[in-house]
């Protein structure tokens, strides 16, 4: 039973690569040390490598002179955490250098040579006609979308807009394909100075290079609709319609995450301020990192060390947990996806030693997804212990319909060039959960990571477990929740609660 593809077998307009959303519908519009050389031109067949050492100071004359021997050109360092990017068109680069003094780990961040031999396929989006746009209007004080969003009250977020909409002080990093800043609904909030390109895995600064293309997913615009939606007349409204959203595009235009540029991209949230990092993806090629493998071992250090190194200069790291119906909590789980830039084998995983990141990396906020009837959606991954807490990220309206005026079990967000449209998936949960982290921090300004979220699990509405579910209604039980109704493996420490984040 499966309400939506997984996030490497989509379908619609979901490029390969990315673990993102999983359907979407379109409303018609109603920072780093740079290391030698400055720039990189990756050669055929070349591969990107992270070479992890000893954090606080620059790579040594010793470990330099090893990666030019062993064929590697340095792209940055960063020096804080220890991580060097690496091009190398050597196939043992990793290997060379993992035997040299001073070099904790190394691994290749990919399979595919640069640049990435995968293709996108975007699909066809199902588009709503300006009829039903049209239908959708404004009442009181709502935004003109606002009654399609079933998932503002599901988390008493439009209870929380009476009393505040946020502090323009608090700003939301939206780590992803792109945001289109140029939005009606999106400008007003758009945090420039903590914004960026990231996906060479060196920062780019260039004006709108944080935007996506056209060819590029929407995904990352609508993950900061969703939080940060202006509450000024147009469209729709964000958890958090009055905190400020940065985008950080870490997406290649084929839709893969390398570990490159989320280093890349906390590295940035970390230097530049920002309070909330939204982490709704999974770092390509590997579904899950296994510490036995040299190779995976260094990417989830990497990563580890620069979500770690964000946390400790004031950001909350928040992750959507997956979509593919995985126990995480389990034995084992059979991951058939990976390497999905190219070609997958079938591998039985030991959760307890192979882990998706960021989403399962220390510190971070594991998110599961509900949709409207408030029960886990279909595709959301849950696990006792792994997940942390629960918000709206949709499902099938066959399974879980809201109730009127809202049409879509979807989430309604933000799309590139003034549109909104419906996406669905832990993705989308992330977001919300991340908004409420940001009205906590505009609650209480001064709250260290740690404390913002024990609010955020403290002020939780406890969710009792599902059981039995069976979300397709056959007769049999999809999934089995473990836990008491406080913490469960469903719904964490339970569903986000916007109106406490604002009052307590």
């Amino acid at each position: 039973m499966t309400a939506f593809p997984s996030r490497h077998r989509r379908a619609l307009a979901i490029p390969a690569g990315m673990a993102m959303a999983t359907a979407l519908a379109f409303l018609p519009n109603a920072q780093a040390t740079a290391a030698e050389p400055p720039s990189v031109t990756a050669d055929a067949g070349s591969l990107s490598y992270v070479v992890n050492v000893l954090p606080g100071k620059a790579p040594s004359a010793h470990v330099k002179r090893a990666i030019a021997q062993a064929g590697g050109t340095i792209v940055t360092s960063y020096d804080r955490i220890g991580v060097i990017v690496v091009h190398s068109a050597n196939p043992d680069f990793a290997k060379a250098v993992r035997g040299v003094r001073g070099v904790q780990s190394a691994g290749a961040t990919r399979t595919a040579p640069l640049p990435s031999a995968a293709t996108t396929d975007v699909g066809t989006p199902k588009v709503l006609s300006a009829r039903e746009a049209a239908a959708a209007e404004a009442t009181g004080d709502q935004d003109p979308l606002e009654g399609l969003q079933w998932d503002l009250p599901a988390i008493k977020a439009d209870k929380a807009h009476e009393k505040t909409l946020g502090s323009s002080k608090v700003t939301v990093a939206v780590i992803d394909t792109g945001v289109d800043d140029t939005h009606p609904d999106i400008a007003p909030n758009f945090d420039r100075k903590a914004s960026v390109n990231c996906v060479t895995g060196k920062p780019d600064t260039t004006d709108g290079a944080w935007r996506p293309s056209a060819e590029e997913s929407p995904h990352g615009t609508h993950v900061a609709g969703e939080i940060a939606a202006a509450k000024n007349g147009v469209g729709m409204t964000g958890v958090a319609p009055g905190v400020k959203v940065s985008g950080i595009k870490v997406s290649t235009t084929e839709g893969f995450f390398y570990t490159e540029a989320v280093v890349c991209g906390f590295m940035w949230a970390a230097e530049h301020g920002v309070e909330v990092t939204n982490n709704s993806y999974y770092t390509d090629p590997w579904y899950f990192n296994c510490k036995n493998d040299p190779d995976q071992k260094a990417l989830v250090e990497a990563v580890r060390r620069a979500s770690s190194y964000a946390e400790k200069k004031g950001a909350v790291n928040v992750a959507a947990a997956g979509n593919e119906e995985y126990d995480l909590a389990a034995d084992e789980i059979t991951d058939p996806s990976s390497p999905n830039d190219t070609t997958p084998t079938e591998r039985v995983i030991d959760p307890s030693e192979c882990y998706d990141i960021p989403t399962q990396l220390p510190g971070v906020v594991t998110t599961a997804a509900t949709g409207a009837k408030g029960i886990k959606s279909s595709f959301s991954n849950y696990g006792l212990g792994v997940i942390d807490i629960a918000a709206p990220g949709g499902d099938s309206t066959a399974y879980q319909a809201p109730a009127p005026p809202a049409t879509s079990g979807l989430i309604l967000g933000t799309l590139p060039g003034g549109k909104w449209g419906y996406m669905a998936g832990t993705s989308m949960a992330s977001p919300h959960v991340a908004g409420v982290a940001a009205l906590i921090k505009s609650t209480h300004p001064h709250a260290s990571p740690a404390l913002v979220k024990a609010l955020l699990y403290a002020e939780a509405d406890a969710t009792p477990c599902t059981k039995p579910y069976d979300i397709d209604g056959d007769g049999k039980v999809d999934a089995v929740c473990e836990g008491s109704k406080n913490r469960n493996g469903f719904y964490g420490w339970g569903m986000a609660d916007a109106l406490d984040a604002v009052t307590k």
